[in-house]
């Protein structure tokens, strides 16, 4: 097998990140759920962004988080995900490519503009969501460059990415490219709303070996087995998936494979401000760990230690080195 030319290559929904800290109120008089996500249309983005307050802007969307958080380890990232050709796209490419990432995806040049996402985190940290997912859905299998996926080590693909009809298509087409040339997929379940929606496609997905590496959390985990019960519910997942990284917040995360169940410690923080893009950067750390053959304990030490970074301040992108943090603490970079 030729050497790989990037450790992670993630593909996802390309969403331009509007957090803003708010209160209760504004979730009320906009009819919100606090804590949940949202799919809108491109004329209440529009309402919403006019009535919102100052903002933090930058590229999103779950897998390109998980991608930023790679490279910010050290690792060799790409990433796959289709935005237009207009204001906020070009933004967008600007602000991956300045994060360490090879984005090469081609911009639509007409229909929907590129997608959004409205975060609105109330003081106690909570982040409610509301998406426009505009040209990310566009994403098709002639996006996926067969060469790039062959010369990634890890594909890392994203569960929201199972809604449009092509953009399924392009997942597996890439995950079939990947095995071919003996790489591994990941697949993340992003949402328990997704899995409720896709419960057998994604369970098919892990049987059949499409995905290696299967990473969800409490919710996406009980969802999927149609259980309360985590043990039951744990099980299961160590017969359907080869290798299945549960994250359990501030209980850590459970790694289960043939070899057995390790349990990781979450990293103690010190103020919880903001718990978007936890999980992405929970995965950005196991990932970069399996990338430097560093077993499944120290990858959990490192998912949980970019986490515990994310967490403690507004948005889903590291503001610290993740790579200086791991060799404070000892972990393999």
């Amino acid at each position: 097998m030729t050497e790989a030319k990037y450790d992670v290559l993630g593909i996802g929904n390309a969403i331009f990140d509007v957090l803003v800290q708010t209160d209760e109120g504004f979730l009320a008089a906009h009819g919100m759920t606090k804590g949940g996500m949202a799919l809108i249309d491109e004329a209440r983005a529009l309402s919403i962004y006019r009535d919102m307050g100052p903002a933090t802007e930058m590229s999103g969307g779950s897998a390109a988080n998980t991608i930023v958080g790679v490279a910010n380890l050290g690792a060799r990232a790409a990433y796959v995900g289709k935005i237009k050709d207009d204001q906020i796209g070009r933004l967008y490419m600007h602000d991956i490519r300045a994060a360490g990432v090879a984005f090469e995806t081609t911009p639509a040049s007409d229909g929907p503009a590129t997608g959004c996402s409205y975060i609105l985190v109330t003081p106690d940290g909570e982040r409610t969501m509301n998406t426009y997912l505009g040209a990310a859905q566009d994403l098709t299998p002639s996006d996926i460059d067969a060469a790039q996926i062959a010369a990634s080590a890890i594909i890392y693909l994203e569960g929201y990415l199972w809604d449009p009809k092509s953009a399924k298509e392009a997942f597996v087409k890439a995950s079939t490219i990947a095995h071919d040339a003996g790489r591994e997929v990941a697949l993340t379940l992003s949402d328990s709303f997704c899995v409720d929606r896709y419960r057998d496609e994604f369970l098919d997905l892990m049987r059949r070996g499409t995905a290696d590496l299967v990473f969800a959390n409490e919710a996406e985990l009980h969802s999927l087995y149609q259980t309360s019960d985590f043990d039951t519910a744990l099980k299961q997942l160590r017969t359907d998936a080869k290798v299945g990284v549960v994250t359990r917040s501030e209980k850590g995360c459970v790694v289960v494979s043939k070899d057995g169940v390790i349990a990781v410690p979450a990293f103690p923080i010190e103020k919880m401000v903001d718990t978007t893009g936890a999980g992405d950067l929970f995965a950005a750390g196991f990932l970069f760990g399996l990338v430097r053959g560093a077993g499944f304990e120290a990858a959990g030490r490192l998912g949980a230690l970019a986490a515990a970074e994310v967490i403690q301040h507004i948005g889903a992108r590291p503001q610290t080195s993740l790579k200086q943090l791991a060799q404070q603490n000892g972990l393999p970079v």
